[in-house]
Order: structure tokens, then C-alpha cells, then sequence
């Protein structure tokens, strides 16, 4: 009876979209941020149409896509039938990223016009912008950068079109073959689509696994600077999408950066296609054991350098943003700490939560407890100083069930070889350990930097490994599902950005976590459970985003991993008691 209704129902939906294309004009219901407008549009009509003749925006922020019914779709999309539309701007992650990936394409169509010989390399994130070298020249200097920018100006006054087609898969293979892109070629033998979206301006042709704006017109808001050995595009970002952000030099962070590319291109994995290789030839094991040796090392340099002044540094202060791997690199680095006869002594940060009443309110009154007024600051800078003149402490312990303090606290007092080991989000912030002189502390920055790419033009943000990381936690440890984690991570990119980010450079060393082969792994876990998230969520898309990139990847079983890896923080199995 059940398959009859269905029967019945498909035939009524498909005779509803017949009477829909058979209407000239169809219902559409724009969804502001603050209110619905009911709206008659022409069947047919793009949504560069649609938002240009309803939210006309010559300048700032632009609509660069929406959602139709939460599914997300670029502006070439024409209106067919009745919908929910949601405007895309740059407000919202996905709309920085399709910003970011359309002046990719706004640079190669420069350098196609003034430096055809050059080749682009898009590399990662740094100093609120994007970093990118140039292959085939090897005087990279400030007028060469100021004539692309300059180029790149006339393309948006002009309004350069972009193209978007749909090509099937050989015939794209064979197009970059032509083009010498090995590495979009390996990347495509991977694709599980039939048909693949192809985006050029003029010449240059690229495929991203997300869209574009329609033409040059829409990004009239960048800049782009000589740094190192290639530039930094330079755009608005979330948080303030109708300027560019000041410019803040990350020096130490683009040194990790560049340390780790190098390991990368020494072991011949700077892109997925090339890791799909090793899973393919069997190699990974040998992969994932280099990978890991060189975190140990790095994690012993670490180390060194604290026993190096061990008669100053009292103190060993983390931080880092949400599932960079904190609690795992602590206890590794405590084990290498004892290698060189000192004792790290752990203080937990959530010990010095206030209680309830005496915690601060978010803007929509609830528990703020992200901001550092929610720790009793005053109280940790007074047993920090006891702790480091030798005397015994009383350690609160917080119960986080009652929301306040416990009766009962635990004696400390440090002997002669004995260091404390500090980690929380407010690690870095100088108002933490205000009391306690810069001589004593140690500080240490640790996020999981992303160095290899999904091709040479297509880089993979740190956000994206730290999401991922995050929903296989919170779904292994914590009970969370996937689309709990992901209506929380605008909440969470807040609070790194007010209490984090900020802070990343009063960092004594910094730490990259992240390892070129996880994804391999993290792809078993995490592909199932975005599976579970239904078209009529209001993540949904994001979901669909992370399985079409996941998509690429090969798999590799978690029995690879070392028991002391980092990644057993998210995956479980660790040898490490959390």
C-alpha cells in the first residue's frame, strides 16, 4: 500500500512541475535578515538577474549566490518553480570563499594577458588574505605585482565575463592535459561525477569544487601585495565584509608555513592527486610514519628549547583554535619535557571558571563562556605566584553540573624539576597571566595548518580539516551530531576570532598539527554522518560541500595511526588517558 502512495505522490509532483513551466511567472520568497518578501518572477530568470534588480549593490558587500530551499547554488541558476531563495554575501563563510575563488581566476586571466610563462601556485591563508607564488619567474618584485593589480582593476571596470560549462569527465581529463596540469588531471581520475564544471576567463580554465561570481564586475574590493617569494590577495572577510581588513604581518606563522611546504614537496605529496597515489600504490603506511616523525621532532625541538631555559620558564602557556589537537600535543610534550628531567605539572583552566551567577551574558543572554571574564583571573595570577615562590596552594575544582565550584580542592606545591603546563583557548592572552612576568612563561601556539593543496589552484583551508576533526570528536566523545557541530561553528569561529586569533603572535614557537595524510582517514569517519543531514536542513549545503571535496579523497584505514597520534584525539584509540 505504502509503494502505491508513493507511486501516486511522484506522479502528482511531476504533473505539479508541468503545470509550474507551463506559468510565466512563478512565487518566490526572498529571505532577508529581518524579513519575507513574497515576490512574482519570471520563470527562467538567473539569480544574477533576480538580485540585481531586487538587491542592487553597486559596491561593498555583493550577493555572490543563495540558497535555494538550502540547497546552495552560484548565480548562473535560473528560477523554475516556486522556492525559498536566502542571498548569499560575503556575511557568510561560503561567500568569502566563492570572493576568494573568483579572483583565483580574476589573477590567472591577469597573468595570462601580461605573464603567460608564469605559472600560479595557491598556497594558504596568512595576514587575512591568501598566499600565492609564481612559478617560471624568478624576480618577483613590486612593479611586476603593482601592473597585475593594476590589470586586475581594468578586468573589474570592464566587467570580464566568466564562463561556466559543464563538460563530461575524459573530455575534461584531456583538456588539462593540454593545459600541463598534472595535478588537476590526478585530482579528476578521482572525480566520482560524470560531467565536471569547468570556470574560465578568457584563456585560463580552472575547476573548483564550488562556483564563482558570473563576471569581474562583483569584486571591486581587493588588493593584492608582494611578500616573500609570491603576493597576498587581500579581501573583506566575515567579520567586516565591506572593507579590507588591516594588514597584520604573521612572519612567524608564514615561516611554519613554508617549513612545512617544504617537507611536503621533499616527499612528493603537495596535492590530493599525489596522496591518492600512495594510498593506491600502498604506500601510506610508510607516509603516515614519516608524517609522524616529524611532528616528533618538531615536538622535541620544542622542548629543548624550554630546557634550554629552564632556569627562567616557570610557566608553559597553549592556545589554539577549536580541534587544533592542544590536549594530545600537551601530554606528548610533557613526555619529551621529562626526557630532559623536567616535570610538567597540568593546571586546568576550567578549575578557575566562576561560578553561574557571577558568569557573564552573551548579547542574547546567555552563558558567555568564551570570554576570559568568565575565568577568575584574579585567583589563578595569585596561585601562579605562590605556586612559582614555592608555596602550597589550595586548587579549586569546578563542577560543571552545579555550575560553580566544588568544597573540595587539591594541595599543589612545585618541587625543584617541576614546570606547570597551562592550556586553554586563553593561553596567549596577556590579561591571563598578567601578574606573572614574560621571563617565566613559555607560549605556545598550536593550530592544524593545511599545507597540501586539492590542486595547484584550489587550497584547503584550515577551517575545513578543523570542522571535520570536530564533528568526528563531538560525534565519538560527546554525543553531537553532525548537524549539532555544524549550527555551532559560526558560534565557535566568533569566539576564536574575538579570543585566539588575536593573540596567535605573542606566541613564543608555533606548532602545525595538521598531517597531509589525515584526510585519508578522517574520510571513513566523517562522510557517514553528513550523509545523515537532510535537504531541509539549514546546513545542508555545508554538508554537501564537505562530502564534494571529501569526494577526491581515497580512504585509508584508521589501523595506520599511531595509538600517540594526534589524530586519535578525534578518531579514539589514543594511548593517552583525556
Amino acid at each position: 500500500m505504502k509503494e502505491v502512495e508513493k507511486e501516486v505522490e511522484k506522479e502528482v509532483e511531476k504533473e505539479v512541475k508541468k503545470e509550474v513551466k507551463k506559468r510565466k511567472t512563478v512565487r518566490v520568497t526572498l529571505v532577508g535578515k529581518e524579513k519575507k518578501e513574497e515576490l512574482q518572477v519570471e520563470v527562467g530568470t538567473t539569480l544574477k538577474e533576480f538580485f540585481r534588480n531586487t538587491i542592487p549593490r553597486p559596491a561593498g558587500n555583493p550577493v555572490v549566490g543563495a540558497k535555494i530551499n538550502e540547497s546552495e547554488v552560484d548565480l548562473w541558476y535560473a528560477i523554475q518553480e516556486d522556492c525559498e531563495i536566502k542571498p548569499i554575501d560575503l556575511t557568510h563563510y561560503s561567500g568569502v570563499k566563492v570572493y576568494e575563488r573568483s579572483l583565483v581566476l580574476l589573477v590567472l586571466k591577469a597573468l595570462e594577458d601580461l605573464y603567460p610563462d608564469i605559472q600560479l601556485e595557491v598556497h594558504h591563508a596568512i595576514s587575512k588574505g591568501v598566499y600565492c607564488e609564481f612559478q617560471g619567474e624568478n624576480s618577483i618584485g613590486n612593479n611586476m605585482v603593482q601592473q597585475i593589480l593594476d590589470h586586475m582593476r581594468k578586468l573589474v571596470i570592464n566587467a570580464v565575463p566568466f564562463e561556466k560549462r559543464e563538460v563530461p569527465l575524459k573530455e575534461a581529463i584531456e583538456l588539462f592535459k593540454k593545459q600541463n596540469r598534472e595535478d588537476t588531471v590526478q585530482l579528476l581520475q578521482k572525480s566520482p561525477q560524470d560531467t565536471i564544471t569547468i570556470y574560465s576567463c578568457g584563456n585560463s580554465i580552472v575547476t573548483f569544487y564550488s562556483y564563482t561570481v558570473p563576471d569581474a564586475s562583483y569584486l571591486k574590493n581587493f588588493n593584492i601585495m608582494h611578500y616573500g617569494s609570491g603576493i597576498i590577495i587581500r579581501f573583506p572577510e566575515q567579520q567586516a565584509p565591506d572593507i579590507i581588513p588591516e594588514y597584520i604581518e604573521q612572519d612567524r606563522l608564514f615561516r611554519v608555513f613554508q617549513e612545512h611546504k617544504q617537507w611536503i614537496k621533499i616527499l612528493g605529496v603537495d596535492t590530493i592527486g599525489k596522496l591518492n597515489h600512495i594510498c593506491k600504490k600502498n604506500k601510506i603506511k610508510d607516509f603516515v610514519r614519516v608524517s609522524e616523525a616529524i611532528q616528533e621532532k618538531n615536538i622535541a625541538k620544542i622542548a629543548d628549547q624550554i630546557a634550554n631555559d629552564r632556569e627562567n620558564i616557570r610557566i608553559i602557556l597553549i592556545s589554539g583554535p577549536s580541534s587544533s589537537g592542544k590536549t594530545t600535543f600537551s601530554k606528548r610534550l610533557t613526555v619529551h619535557l621529562r626526557v630532559n628531567g623536567i616535570n610538567a605539572v597540568p593546571l586546568s583552566l576550567d578549575d578557575y571558571f566562576k561560578n553561574h551567577e557571577a558568569t557573564p551574558r552573551d548579547e542574547l543572554g546567555e552563558l558567555n563562556f568564551e570570554c576570559i571574564e568568565t575565568l577568575d583571573v584574579t585567583l589563578l595570577n595569585q596561585h601562579l605566584t605562590d605556586l612559582l615562590d614555592n608555596r602550597v596552594v589550595e586548587i579549586p575544582k569546578y563542577n560543571f553540573n552545579e555550575g560553580k565550584r566544588s568544597a573540595t580542592t587539591k594541595k599543589l606545591q612545585l618541587q625543584p624539576n617541576e614546570i606547570i603546563i597551562l592550556e586553554g583557548i586563553h593561553g596567549l592572552n596577556p590579561k591571563l597571566t598578567a601578574t606573572i612576568p614574560n621571563l617565566n612563561k613559555f607560549k605556545i601556539y598550536v593550530s592544524a595548518l593545511t599545507v597540501i593543496n586539492i590542486d595547484y589552484y584550489n587550497r584547503i583551508p584550515t577551517t575545513d580539516l578543523r570542522i571535520i576533526r570536530r564533528i568526528v570528536r563531538d560525534n565519538q566523545f560527546r554525543g553531537y551530531s553532525a548537524t549539532d557541530t555544524l549550527k555551532r561553528w559560526n558560534s565557535i569561529r566568533r569566539g576564536e576570532n574575538e579570543n585566539i586569533f588575536p593573540y596567535q603572535n605573542y606566541a613564543n614557537v608555533m606548532f602545525n598539527s595538521a598531517m597531509a595524510y589525515e584526510l585519508v582517514v578522517l574520510k571513513n569517519f566523517v562522510t557517514p554522518l553528513l550523509e545523515k543531514i537532510q535537504p531541509d536542513s539549514s546546513v545542508y549545503s555545508e554538508a554537501v560541500r564537505l562530502l564534494t571535496f571529501l569526494a577526491y579523497f581515497e580512504s585509508a584505514s584508521s589501523d595506520i595511526v599511531p595509538d600517540n597520534s594526534i589524530l586519535r584525539e578525534f578518531i579514539g584509540g589514543s594511548s593517552f588517558k583525556y
